[in-house]
């Protein structure tokens, strides 16, 4: 705001979090049934938009058997005790880039 007595002016500032784009890709895993399956990507840089991992089309949550986890950069994906059902591409997306193993 500028204020100069007799006139006054206002003006706003946005400020937008660049979009993060996938630098590492997944890469194929194989397991032995009853193994943990471990998936990681790299980010370009830490972001709060949101990421989702996939198992073929379904969105993956954190719970006893997937393991969601984000350090920096770094987001893994723990399939915990795989099971020839969990066979399948597995996605992580963010914002507009996605990558699939």
């Amino acid at each position: 705001m500028c204020d100069t007595g007799d006139q006054q002016t206002t003006a706003t500032v946005l400020v937008k979090e660049p979009a993060a784009a996938i630098v590492e890709m997944l890469k194929d895993v194989t397991s032995y049934e009853g193994e943990d399956a471990v998936f990681e990507c790299r980010l370009s840089r830490e972001t709060t938009q949101d990421t989702q991992w996939f198992l073929g089309d379904v969105p993956l949550q954190s719970n006893e058997m997937n393991e969601i986890g984000v350090q920096g950069t770094r987001h893994t994906l723990i399939l915990r005790k795989v099971t020839l059902e969990d066979c399948g591409p597995i996605s992580f997306k963010v914002g507009q880039h996605t990558s699939t193993a």
